[in-house]
């Protein structure tokens, strides 16, 4: 059997009917239930509203300065906790390292940030295998012109110790 316009693609159903695509909107799922969106033909409007699809309204000049508003106000917020949290606890340390350098002494390694003039008063402790505090010493730093310093001190202890710690600082 043959078909009889050769030109026509073989396994069409109705070579006659034009085949519409779906539009956008039917093909990713975003058909609104209920609209009758045609294909659009040439002259046809693309924003006609007859389908009671409407684009979504923009925002008004107050409504814009509003939002404008509140982002400034967000960031401003976050603005002053970030200064009143430095100006609250200006001395932070860091554990850098420690040396066990016999039974009865440890060395710590500990760097601490202030501003430059600041004095403060660290306290220092070793501990013990069962985390007991075995020794401890009250280091006072500064004053210094560079804002993070890094200090050594050694630590008599009672027994072995196993690790060394800051264990907090405290402005002066």
């Amino acid at each position: 059997m043959t078909d009889p316009d050769p030109a026509a693609p073989t396994g069409a159903a109705h070579p006659q009917a034009p085949v519409q695509a779906p539009s956008l909107a039917e093909r990713y799922g975003r058909a609104r239930p209920g609209s009758q969106q045609a294909a659009a033909l040439p002259g046809d409007d693309p924003w006609d509203e007859s389908d009671g699809v409407r684009p979504r309204p923009k925002l008004s000049v107050g409504a814009r300065i509003a939002v404008a508003l509140a982002l400034a106000a967000g960031v401003a917020i976050a603005a002053w906790f970030t200064i009143v949290d430095a100006q609250r606890d200006p001395v932070t340390f860091a554990d850098v390292g420690f040396s066990v350098v016999s039974a009865e002494e440890v060395d710590v390694t500990f760097d601490v940030s202030m501003p430059p003039g600041t004095e403060a008063v660290c306290t220092v402790t070793a501990l013990s295998k069962n985390f007991a505090e075995v020794g401890a010493v009250d280091v006072e730093v500064g004053p210094e012109a560079a804002r993070t310093t890094r200090h050594t001190v050694n630590i008599a202890t009672t027994e072995l110790a196993t690790t060394g710690i800051v264990d907090h600082c405290d402005q002066r």
